[in-house]
């Protein structure tokens, strides 16, 4: 099929490949699987309950190619043929598509998406929490375009909220939920131009101990946090890791201050206003595994843990003495925001499926997907679905195709046994442009005796470029608890916000909660006992959220 040739690179192939099940080919197996999903789909309730929990895991770069080939990556390292692994990701129930364009670009960035599924605004490349009124990168343009994050409108609920990220916490996707810049790149204070702190603007680290009271904070970015030249606790002897700040301020200095010591005061109205106190918070912040494993979240009300001075490692060169997995951040900053009786928002980010496919290297990009499908897989077992939305989607894209006639079963990080008119092989993955160009004097390289599945190899592609671009197609978005089914059809990525905060009654459309499923409580001022039993249980309810023993 295709017109290529068969090449003898087919036997090498086949060796490797796992032989799928011989029931597949009886017509029973096929129809009794089917009859069972319907069957399936035909007795699925609708949950309409108020979302208590929203868990949402971004996956950058993850587009739907990538998605297909983590899947089957997934089965294949568990000995599999690969392509009918279930993932995690694949159990969702809803499914639908977001539309990734900005305001100015065909082709859309993390940071232009961020602002559309967080803050529910479509705006301009490379601009962090505000509309498309604001320019990349003009610091003038940002006062009155500010926009809020679901973050912030679950904080300002009384929910506890968390980021975690395999990238920089100060990296696009995290920043979103609580900054404002005109600029992705402004970091630090030493990342902005002069001029843009002449007209009062400020740097994503100031902005993450300042803007929103974030409960939990997880992922890389330490040198962005301390003063110019400050040595780096895991390689003090490496430069570029050092502190980078000019302004001299140390900003987890600083958010220890302002988290530990902190105290409640919560009004109870009965005629008077009664204000109960609790005792100091507990902060931690730590930034290697062991101080880390050492967190107990029943005891922690505020975690900053900063594993890097920039991202993280890739899962497959992550060293597991020094730094946890995405999916132990994810459950550390679940058991930690849990505690709040009145739920909690927490995104996970697994931000470097976009940097290993702007290398070249979908081993790397693949791997992070698998990372983050387990992270998921966790996030399901430690929350209950009948209050949690769980939405998993993709930013945007990446050139990356999947092509060829591969055998079943055949590695995905494999060569197709379809060889190319000029007699060659050629890989099942390769990009549309990027780092991987190799053709030289009109000629690309015989991979005929080449290993193609090592985490350094990069996929050929057709373009040369430095780094691998972003591509254009729809993304895919999956969800599953309370209102899930509101993430159907093909739908503008601005809209995502939206249908989440609807979902657990947070920001300005509160309608959801305000239906007759809510029952208040009423204190009949004529019965001493109901009142007496009315004050008391609030006041049993705010000892409880608060966490006093009495």
């Amino acid at each position: 099929p295709g017109g290529g040739w068969i090449g003898s690179a087919t036997q090498k192939e086949q060796g490797s490949m796992t032989r799928p099940s011989f029931e597949e080919e009886n017509p029973e197996f096929w129809r009794s699987q089917a009859k069972k999903t319907l069957q399936s789909a035909l007795d699925r309730k609708l949950n309409t309950n108020v979302a208590k929990n929203i868990l949402f895991f971004l996956g950058d770069g993850m587009g739907i190619t990538t998605y297909t080939a983590a899947r089957i990556l997934k089965g294949q390292l568990q000995n599999q043929s690969g392509e009918e692994t279930v993932m995690t990701m694949d159990t969702f129930p809803n499914v639908g598509l977001a539309k990734t364009y900005s305001v100015d670009f065909q082709i859309s960035d993390s940071a232009a998406t961020a602002t559309a599924y967080l803050c529910g605004v479509k705006t301009n490349l490379n601009v962090i929490g505000l509309s498309g009124a604001a320019r990349n990168g003009i610091c003038k343009t940002q006062k009155g375009n500010e926009v809020t994050s679901i973050l912030k409108w679950a904080k300002d609920a009384g929910k506890s909220v968390g980021i975690v990220t395999s990238t920089r916490v100060q990296h696009a996707t995290p920043a979103t939920t609580y900054a404002h810049s005109a600029s992705r790149k402004w970091y630090s204070d030493a990342d902005m131009p002069a001029s843009a702190k002449v007209d009062g603007c400020t740097d994503i680290s100031s902005q993450l101990i300042r803007n929103t009271d974030i409960d939990v904070i997880i992922g890389g970015g330490r040198k962005y946090m301390t003063p110019q030249g400050t040595k780096d606790p895991e390689y003090p002897r490496d430069y570029a890791s050092r502190g980078k700040r000019k302004d001299g301020r140390n900003l987890i200095n600083e958010w220890q201050k302002l988290k530990i010591g902190k105290t409640f005061a919560i009004p109870l109205a009965l005629m008077v206003t009664i204000f109960l106190s609790c005792g100091s918070q507990v902060a931690h912040y730590v930034w290697n595994k062991t101080d880390f494993d050492a967190v107990d979240p029943e005891n922690t009300d505020y975690l900053m843990a900063l594993f890097e001075p920039g991202d993280l490692r890739f899962e497959v060169e992550r060293d597991p003495r020094m730094d946890p997995s995405i999916t132990e951040t994810t459950e550390k900053a679940i058991r930690i925001l849990q505690k709040n009786p009145k739920g909690f928002f927490l995104l996970v980010e697994g931000g470097r499926i976009d940097q290993a496919h702007h290398k070249g290297r979908a081993y790397m990009a693949l791997h992070e997907t698998v990372a983050l499908d387990n992270a998921i897989a966790k996030g399901l077992e430690l929350t209950k679905e009948a209050e949690t939305l769980t939405v998993v989607m993709a930013d945007h894209s990446h050139p990356l195709t999947f092509n060829g006639f591969p055998f079943r079963g055949q590695s995905i990080l494999g060569k197709s046994p379809l060889w190319a008119t000029d007699m060659m092989p050629y890989t099942t993955l390769m990009y549309g442009n990027g780092p991987g160009h190799k053709i030289i004097n009109g000629k690309r390289p015989d991979l005929r005796n080449v290993t193609t599945k090592g985490k350094d190899y990069l996929q050929l592609a057709a373009v040369p470029l430095q780094s691998t671009t972003h591509s254009g197609e729809d993304v895919a978005v999956l969800a599953r608890g309370p209102m899930a089914h509101l993430f159907q059809g093909v739908q503008e990525q601005s809209y995502i916000a939206h249908a989440m905060a609807y979902a657990a009654c947070v920001g300005a459309d509160l309608r959801h909660c305000q239906g007759p499923v809510l029952h208040s409580t009423t204190i009949d001022s004529n019965n001493p006992a109901s009142a007496s039993s009315a004050l008391l249980s609030s006041v049993l309810s705010a000892l409880l959220a608060l966490k006093v023993l009495i």
